[in-house]
């Protein structure tokens, strides 16, 4: 009979931990400091959502969103999978995006498994009629008090085109020492993203490793195999800085493991 309670015992803990890894979302804050932030900017706050990989969190995605509220957005970067290939349940995701336009104004990159569904157009429309700035290979310039900076989005590589041709044709009436924030899926190609004079860079896709080694880090994440280099947090290369969410959701393997679901928040500070 112990051994059988025993059983139970680490049945439900298996499950309890199981169930906090892959629902529970943490938020991790950053703040990005330099002297090319403009001064207008000092304090902006982004809050950057990945891979949602349509999973679901609360009725109507309310978990989610009122975590991202509580970040107090200045901007909200989704940076692709908002849905997954294997899946695709347009209208569960949507339900998160449409909470977040109502929050800040909301900047969109595809993922991977957008292209993989073949309906870039039907997301791409369904996006833009809730008020999102869908960027596809394009940039936009934010002005304050006659201060300006760019943010920049490029498609996934996954449409044909490879990084280098999609940044420079994003990127294409920038001035070079404008202030740059670029939204892109992948981090494995970060080497570009320093090329192209990219400041700071919103990125997802690895998952976080999707399972996590305490003090190694993430074990396998796609474009990277195993023991990625670019898994999770903030990566400096000259003077580009590029921050890797873990993302929401799941693809493929179903469960995260000592790897919560992340939203991250980084403040600008000059």
């Amino acid at each position: 009979m112990k051994k059988l309670l025993y059983i139970v015992v680490a049945i439900m803990f298996i499950m309890l931990f199981l169930y906090a890894n892959n629902h529970w979302i943490v938020v991790n804050e950053h703040v990005f400091e330099s002297d090319k932030v403009p001064a207008s900017f000092d304090g902006l706050r982004i809050v950057q959502v990945s891979d949602l990989h349509d999973a679901l969190f609360g009725d109507g995605q309310q978990k989610l969103v009122a975590k991202v509220e509580a970040a107090k957005p200045d901007l909200i970067f989704i940076t692709g999978d908002v849905v997954d290939s294997n899946r695709y349940k347009l209208e569960q995701s949507i339900q998160a995006v449409k909470g977040l336009v109502a929050l800040a104004d909301v900047y969109y990159v595809l993922g991977n498994h957008e292209v993989a569904t073949n309906k870039v157009d039907e997301i791409y429309e369904a996006l833009s009629s809730l008020g999102v700035h869908v960027m596809a290979n394009e940039s936009t310039v934010l002005e304050r008090n006659g201060e300006r900076l760019a943010i920049v989005g490029i498609e996934d590589p996954l449409m044909g085109r490879n990084t280098s041709e999609m940044l420079t044709e994003a990127t294409v009436g920038v001035s070079q020492d404008m202030f740059k924030l670029l939204l892109a899926h992948r981090p494995e190609v970060f080497s570009t993203y320093v090329e192209h004079g990219v400041d700071l860079a919103f990125t997802g896709h690895a998952h976080g490793g999707q399972v996590r080694i305490p003090g190694i880090g993430g074990l396998i994440a796609p474009g990277q195999g195993l023991f990625p280099v670019y898994t999770a947090g903030i990566y400096e290369e000259k003077a580009t800085k590029m921050v890797v969410s873990r993302g929401l959701g799941n693809s493929v393997m179903p469960f995260r493991i000592f790897n919560r679901p992340e939203i991250v928040v980084v403040e600008l500070k000059r």
